[in-house]
């Protein structure tokens, strides 16, 4: 059966269909984004089956008419406006994109809704994927729902409660003594060895779809219209790479004319691959050595997206900045002290870039700046 899809390579241009489990270009090494036929019919809907959740948006979605999705009502999270914390950072019209509510805790819950309901969809049985923490919680959640096995691969050091929501899901846990780059080529290897799908960031192109959502969401709870600039904690880059997709999608259908918004990426000073590459003017990161920081979700050494984010940055206007790990932990702080939103480290790493950007006059006070809280907080507590 002929997908609604085609996959083009996001490097070389290269295309092929959608059958069977694609992963990455075979020419080239490098991700596939999923491009679909001409916009102007498919308009966001809310079938009341479906409710607000980000299945409001499936027309958008690499979903067959007639296929069920693998859900647990993911998508639909509150975008607030924060007022506290826009005066106290010198922005008058600041919200905050909170993933927290979302099944599993963290903004993954989107991207692996998505690529599990592909991947069952083809057929698979089992699935692989290397975590820094919630990306494994997620998969363990919808293979479990979808009633296919899972096997995740986390470093030691991710938190423990963490670990223990994926044990809790009833996913097979795999600890590696190293960091995401380590787990990815364990889980490649297993993948390969078993015939089990692997779900890295990436190096499949459905997460990235699903993730897409958040932009989607986003430009329709401003009344579809874009903000000025997003602001977003980048470890693998498919939030970032996929709220800009959405916006340049909205922009090909027509629904909305804006100008396109700025967006920027942040990262810990320990592990910085996507920052040094941006101020250096270079089109591909180098290998971080040696990351290390208290928000798990941003110690990506090597990011495959990073040609990717590196772009999205670049055609936006936007630019990328490192924050210390004081700042993320005071930056939690804010939006729990001053907007009750229970952040994850990624969270405050986003807040504490925007007051930089604030600081820096990368962001002008009068700017609708939308940043993205990725998690829960609780998450990272024992």
């Amino acid at each position: 059966m002929a997908e609604l899809w085609t996959l083009e390579c996001s490097a070389c241009g290269g295309t092929r269909d959608a059958q069977g489990f694609p992963t990455v270009c075979e020419q080239c090494g490098q991700p596939y984004l999923v491009r679909y036929p001409e916009w102007p019919e498919r308009r966001p809907s809310a079938p009341p089956e479906t409710g607000w959740s980000m299945w409001r948006y499936s027309a958008w979605l690499p979903l067959r008419h007639g296929e069920t999705p693998v859900t647990l009502g993911e998508g639909g999270t509150p975008l607030r406006e924060s007022t506290r914390l826009g005066r106290r950072y010198g922005l008058d019209r600041l919200f905050v994109k909170d993933e927290g509510p979302n099944p599993t805790g963290s903004f993954k819950a989107r991207g692996l809704s998505m690529a599990v309901t592909r991947a069952v969809c083809a057929g698979a049985r089992e699935l692989a994927v290397p975590t820094a923490g919630n990306a494994g919680v997620a998969t363990a959640a919808y293979a479990r729902c979808a009633g296919v096995t899972a096997r995740v691969f986390a470093p030691a050091t991710t938190p423990s409660k963490i670990l223990s929501e994926i044990r809790r899901y009833g996913a097979e846990l795999v600890i590696i003594d190293g960091h995401i780059g380590d787990c990815g080529r364990a889980a490649r290897s297993y993948a390969a060895e078993r015939g089990a799908v692997d779900l890295s960031t990436l190096r499949e192109p459905y997460r990235l779809e699903g993730k897409k959502t958040l932009g989607l969401e986003i430009a329709e709870q401003l009344g579809w219209h874009f903000p000025d600039a997003v602001v977003y904690p980048a470890g693998g880059g498919t939030g970032l790479i996929g709220i800009w997709k959405a916006f340049q999608e909205l922009r090909a259908s027509r629904w909305v004319t804006d100008e396109l918004p700025r967006m920027f990426a942040v990262q810990a000073e320990g592990c910085a691959p996507i920052v040094r590459a941006f101020r250096e003017g270079l089109d591909r990161c180098t290998p971080w050595p040696e990351p290390h920081t208290i928000a798990a979700g941003l110690r990506v050494p090597a990011p495959l997206g990073d040609r990717l984010m590196l772009r999205v940055l670049r055609d936006s206007g936007g630019a990328a900045v490192a924050v210390s790990d004081a700042a993320i932990i005071e930056g939690a702080s804010d939006a729990l002290d001053h907007e009750e939103i229970d952040a994850a480290p990624e969270g405050g790493a986003a807040l504490a870039g925007a007051r930089i950007l604030r600081e820096h006059g990368l962001l002008a006070a009068g700017d609708r700046v939308v940043v993205c809280n990725t998690g829960a907080g609780w998450l990272y507590r024992a």
